[in-house]
């Protein structure tokens, strides 16, 4: 047998088992690897993160009372309106003006009193606190407009694709992204 033929028949052999293999692998694999990413919007969930806030005030508060009824204000005038009572009239008119200055001095004094009590009064600081809620927005994931073959579609996914999705032999996505070590 002749040389050249001989490697022409092994040439021509591994040629057709070649060109059989291309072409079982492209009747096997016809469908596209990728769908084509149109559009990805991401969806978001509010988040509320609670934080005290606290400040100083000024507090305004009343002194404690030593005397709440009032009763040494009540002497006083009541003496000093004695005394200026007294100083009227003569006989029973000069009776009668003393016990009716002490009486309205009594009165008066009780008012001056409560009067200067009400208005003892000490300013202090205070802190306050309340709580405030902080919001920020969170991606839950993405919501991926696609193509595959002439057809759109939508699905939501946890990660952003970009712009294409692998697709699987039997035409279906593959929403999962395998990383190493997983």
């Amino acid at each position: 047998m002749n040389k050249s033929l001989l490697v022409g028949a092994v040439l021509g052999a591994v040629g057709v088992t070649a060109g059989g293999a291309v072409a079982t692998y492209s009747l096997v694999k016809s469908g596209p690897e990728y769908a084509q990413v149109l559009a990805v919007e991401p969806v978001k969930t509010q988040i509320k993160t609670p934080r005290e806030v606290c400040k100083d005030v000024a507090v305004t508060r009343q002194k404690p009372v030593q005397d709440q009824h009032q009763i040494l204000g009540t002497v006083i005038g009541a003496v000093g309106g004695g005394l200026l009572g007294n100083q009227i009239g003569g006989g029973n008119g000069k009776k009668l003006a003393t016990v009716a200055g002490a009486v309205g001095g009594g009165y008066a004094g009780n008012k001056v009193q409560e009067g200067m009590q009400n208005r003892d009064t000490y300013t202090t600081t205070q802190t306050r606190c309340n709580t405030v809620n902080d919001i920020s927005d969170k991606v839950v994931g993405y919501d991926v407009r696609y193509s595959l073959d002439g057809k759109e579609g939508k699905v939501r996914m946890d990660r952003d694709p970009g712009n294409q999705i692998p697709v699987d032999k039997e035409g279906k996505l593959i929403l999962s992204q395998n990383q190493p070590g997983q």
